[in-house]
């Protein structure tokens, strides 16, 4: 009974959590990049791709455990924020003058961010998964034209900059949830250099992979 208290209710507990569940997403986000990359090959690679995908038996298995590990992400980040928030007190706190002990934008807006994200996600299945069902067909096998409905949600301006900016939130969210999560597992302190470094390289190539999406789109759109 200690034991489960002490994995599910104690600070520790959430935080280990909310940082095995950051990892999963991320993960998730390095895969997601990685097969839109397919998108520069032209529609049937990506339409091919996203077919096979969809088709795949253990795709509803993953997209489960996707959704809970996003909703136990999200509850357990404004919990922990919540909890922190209420430990401080409603009196300012001084901020240190030394940059090595002043937390970064990134770290501060973790909540904002992940809210951000939250909502972005939320619009992105609505616009993607469960928006237009365009069909072609290769080799006699029908299948989503999911290519032709990213290029024409991608080419509006609106829409686009909305995209651009969430990547710029999210870039922003994983460049600090990477240490952090180093950190909450155990592997490596949040202030540790090459953690830091490695966490913005990371968060810099995801948002890059994602943010050359409108451009291509656009590209395609003008020929």
């Amino acid at each position: 009974m200690r034991l489960n208290k002490a994995l599910f209710c104690s600070s520790i507990g959430k935080k280990f959590w909310m940082a095995l569940t950051g990892l999963g997403l991320g993960l998730f986000m390095v895969l997601h990049v990685s097969g839109n990359m397919l998108l520069f090959l032209g529609p049937q690679a990506y339409n091919l791709y996203t077919y096979h995908v969809e088709k795949n038996p253990v795709t509803p298995i993953v997209e489960v455990l996707l959704i809970i590990g996003f909703v136990i992400h999200v509850y357990l980040g404004i919990t922990l924020t919540l909890q922190n928030r209420a430990a401080r007190g409603t009196s300012p706190a001084r901020r240190p003058t030394s940059w090595l002990k002043a937390a970064s934008f990134p770290a501060r807006s973790m909540i904002l961010t992940g809210l951000l994200i939250f909502v972005f996600v939320i619009l992105h299945l609505m616009t993607f998964k469960f928006g237009p069902r365009y069909e072609v067909t290769y080799d006699g096998v029908v299948m989503r034209d999911l290519y032709r409905l990213v290029i024409e949600r991608l080419s509006d301006p609106i829409y686009a900059a909305w995209y651009l900016f969430s990547m710029v939130v999210l870039g922003a969210h994983l460049s600090h949830g990477f240490s952090a999560t180093m950190q909450s597992l155990g592997i490596s302190g949040v202030r540790n250099p090459k953690v830091k470094r490695a966490g913005l390289a990371l968060a810099f190539l995801i948002a890059a992979g994602f943010f050359s999406q409108p451009i291509l789109a656009l590209l395609v759109k003008g020929k």
